[in-house]
């Protein structure tokens, strides 16, 4: 490790553009990408703005930390699938669910009640096809000015990462999976 002089001075100028609602991908092959999305919810609910989570491949019904934190708090959060699609029984009733969910989700960002609205692993209905890109790109550029909208998932389309203001990529330099250790609660689910 290389020691390092603290900064004097501050590295950046104060942004002179205007505020406005932002498109904001976490993407990548890494670890936090959900994570990350959810401490943009938490950031947001704790100066009192209007959250919504849209989960597109957990099922309704799943119970999982964020859920059982979410619903303490008063953040809706909502499965949208019936989980990844290795679990499937029937891929096309998956990506039906998939079409309804985005259904809501395209609703609720264009109402424009929400801050920011959070949709969970968007990009695997995406990548399956089973979602219109065009669709979620126009809604995506017609949204309400003040909507902040987190789009998260591996492999994300370029299309979203052109429309995109903020992109971060998660990058996997490894993970205890890789080494046989299964997932834990609290930390994967």
């Amino acid at each position: 490790m290389q020691i390092e002089t603290p900064p004097s001075e501050k590295p950046y100028d104060k942004a002179e553009g205007e505020r406005r609602g932002l498109v904001i991908v976490n993407t990548g092959d890494g670890k936090g990408k959900s994570t990350a999305a959810f401490g943009l919810a938490l950031r947001a609910h704790g100066r009192g703005k209007a959250v919504k989570i849209y989960q597109f491949m957990k099922v309704p019904t799943a119970r999982f930390g964020e859920h059982r934190m979410f619903e303490q708090i008063g953040i809706p959060i909502e499965g949208l699938g019936d989980g990844f699609s290795w679990k499937s029984q029937d891929l096309e009733r998956s990506a039906q669910l998939a079409r309804d969910g985005w259904e809501k989700a395209r609703a609720t960002i264009l109402a424009g009640d929400h801050f920011l609205v959070v949709l969970d692993e968007i990009t695997y209905p995406l990548i399956y096809g089973w979602l219109p890109l065009d669709g979620v790109l126009q809604t995506l550029r017609e949204r309400p000015s003040h909507v902040h909208v987190c789009l998260t998932g591996r492999r994300c389309p370029p299309e979203i990462i052109e429309l995109a203001d903020t992109v971060t990529e998660m990058t996997k330099i490894k993970h205890a999976f890789n080494a046989g250790i299964p997932a834990q609660r609290g930390i994967e689910d």
